[in-house]
This record gives structure tokens, C-alpha cells and sequence, in this order.
């Protein structure tokens, strides 16, 4: 419990004062971010936003994760892998970003290579889970035996890699508003928090090794995203960019991979879900019919468009979030309480 406490409270420190630290930065290097044309025209205000917060949370998570160690810590390489996941996500979004502000436009790497460094990113993590840990290789819900199909590691990779790339364009489709994304993906890592430690709690039933350091992993980015949501809150004065969304989003995806609840993330992330879900059905509708479903995709743009105010729309869309997340939580604790095992 040490370990988690001092790795989501540095980690909120370091995140907290160095988000402040690159506002200053960037805005003193007129570095900011450039807006859709075809975005809702109330969003053309923010254009010169600095960019790239997502520096901060990926380097609190970073320290937040290693200085914990000195409390009676025990790095493990599942532990260190997810976090490679994490500085990988972050390192392709860091490099989208950085094309966009020098370019000054709203278009960073093409989609191509964006795509091959995720899956440079999500084959690593897969591959090196596989021979280097004690990683389950089954399709799992709340733990590596329910349902627990066996699918063996080849399988397993090609699945890791479609969690990690899915989730990752999810929570980058979802940062759209200020702190929406930043703040369901805080809730997000609460959980796996939660789940982590219970697992430790509970090896002889999960048989997830590793289980406390990947709880200090989570509640290392919960911190770190909540130091840089301080800055990011409506109306934001830093934003997390491709370099939070893309690091983040292949987080929760190796979290979920490396404690065996793949088929619970995506009701953790229901919200996420929601917003890729909306993209995908506004395209293939226009597509078959001509027209649109939403006034604009993703979800949360239409509800702004419907007249809805940007604050309204995000503490909404959180409080669903939060929904999700509970239900998810709720799923977990009752396999447990079925398998006649409590706290």
C-alpha cells in the first residue's frame, strides 16, 4: 500500500509542477496548437493552446514508478514492460505532435506511419510478455480462467496488438474537450489500481505474479494524470496531445493484457468504446445513405453542436465514464464473491 500511495503522490507532484513548467516553456517558444477547420467553430479560440502535457504525465509516471521501488519494491519485468508500453505510446504521439506545431497545422505524422509506430509499440509489448513473463495467453474476462480460452502465443500477440492499437485511437478519438479524455482515463486507471492489488491480494486465485507492481504502474498514471488535469481542466491552458492520448490509451491496454481482464476494458472504458463506436457508425451511415446520424462525430462534438456547453458535455460524459468504470469494478468483485473469496 506504501508503494501505491508514494508512486501516485510524486507522480502527481512531478506532473502537477512539470505540466506548469512546459506551459511556460512553450508558450515562450510560441509553440501551440493548431485547430480543425471542420471542427465546431466555438473550438477556434483555443488554437495557440501549447501542446504535448502529455510529456508530464508520461515523465511522472515514469519517476512516480521508479522511486517507489525504494520503499520495499521489487521492479518486475511485467511491470517495466507496461511502462515501455506507456513511454512507446508516448513516443510515437510526441513525434505526431512535434509535426504538427513546427508544420502549424492540424496534421502531424501520416496515418501510416502513426499506425507502424503502434504496432512497433503493441508487437513489443506482446512479444516480450510472452517469453519474458509468466503471462496467461488466454482471452479472459476477470481472471485467466473465466472464460479462459486458450488461444497460445501467437494468437495472444495478434490479440495484444488489436487491444493496444484499438484502445490507444480510442482515447485519442475521445481528447476532443478539455480534460474529457484526461479525466475517464484517470478513472480507468483507478480500476486496474484496484484490480492489481486485489490480484496480490488474492495471487493463489488470479496467479498474476506481478500483480502489485502493475497496481503501482496504474496508480502511477492515475497520478500523473491527475497533477496534469489540474492545468488541463476546462477551459485548459495546456493540452495533453497525441503524446497523453497515444500513451495512455496503450497503458490501460497492457494493463488489461497483463492481468488477464481484456474482455472487462472495454466496460471500463465504456466511454471510450462510446466515442469510437460514434465515429464508426457516422462514416459507414454517411457512407450507405447520404447522411449523418450526429451532427458530429465523435459523440461529444454533437452534443456541444445540440447546444449542450463544452463544461456541461465533459462532467457529463465523465459522470459516464465513472458509470462504466463502477459497473466494470462491480462485474470483477462478483466473479470473486461467486468464487467464495472476499478481502
Amino acid at each position: 500500500m506504501t508503494r501505491l500511495l508514494i508512486a501516485a503522490g510524486l507522480s502527481m507532484a512531478v506532473s502537477l509542477f512539470g505540466t506548469k513548467a512546459l506551459i511556460v516553456w512553450l508558450t515562450r517558444l510560441n509553440v501551440g496548437q493548431p485547430i480543425r477547420d471542420d471542427g465546431p467553430q466555438g473550438h477556434q479560440t483555443k488554437a495557440g493552446t501549447p501542446t504535448m502535457g502529455g510529456l508530464a504525465i508520461v515523465a511522472g509516471t515514469v519517476v512516480g514508478y521508479v522511486v517507489s521501488d525504494i520503499f520495499g519494491g521489487i521492479y518486475t519485468r511485467s511491470g517495466i514492460f507496461v511502462m515501455l508500453a506507456i513511454v512507446g505510446g508516448g513516443a510515437v504521439g510526441l513525434m505526431d505532435d512535434w509535426i504538427k506545431v513546427v508544420a502549424a497545422r492540424n496534421l502531424g505524422l501520416s496515418s501510416r506511419a502513426k499506425m507502424a509506430g503502434l504496432l512497433i509499440v503493441a508487437f513489443g509489448f506482446a512479444i516480450l510478455m510472452t517469453q519474458f513473463t509468466s503471462v496467461h495467453t488466454t482471452i479472459s474476462f476477470t481472471r485467466f480462467d473465466n472464460p479462459g480460452w486458450e488461444i497460445g502465443q501467437l494468437a495472444w500477440t495478434l490479440w495484444a496488438v488489436l487491444l493496444i492499437v484499438g484502445t490507444a485511437n480510442s482515447l485519442n478519438l475521445t481528447d476532443g474537450l478539455d480534460g474529457l479524455a484526461a479525466g475517464a482515463a484517470a478513472i480507468g486507471f483507478a480500476a486496474f489500481t484496484f484490480i492489481g492489488f486485489w490480484q496480490f491480494r488474492h495471487l493463489d486465485v488470479y496467479v498474476v505474479p506481478h500483480a502489485l507492481d502493475l497496481a503501482v504502474v496504474s496508480a502511477a498514471a492515475m497520478g500523473g494524470i491527475i497533477g496534469f488535469l489540474w492545468w488541463n481542466a476546462a477551459p485548459a491552458q495546456i493540452f495533453m496531445g497525441d503524446t497523453g492520448s497515444l500513451a495512455l490509451g496503450s497503458g490501460l491496454a497492457a494493463l488489461a493484457l497483463a492481468t488477464s481482464t481484456q474482455l472487462l476494458l472495454p466496460v471500463i472504458a465504456g466511454l471510450f468504446v462510446m466515442e469510437t463506436l460514434s465515429v464508426i457508425i457516422q462514416v459507414l451511415w454517411f457512407k450507405r445513405f447520404g447522411k449523418r446520424v450526429f451532427k458530429m462525430a465523435p459523440v461529444h462534438h454533437h452534443f456541444e453542436l445540440a447546444g449542450w456547453p463544452e463544461t456541461t458535455v465533459i462532467v457529463r460524459l465523465w459522470i459516464v465514464s465513472g458509470a462504466c468504470t463502477a459497473v466494470g469494478l462491480g462485474l470483477f468483485y462478483a466473479d470473486a464473491i461467486s468464487s467464495g473469496f472476499t478481502a
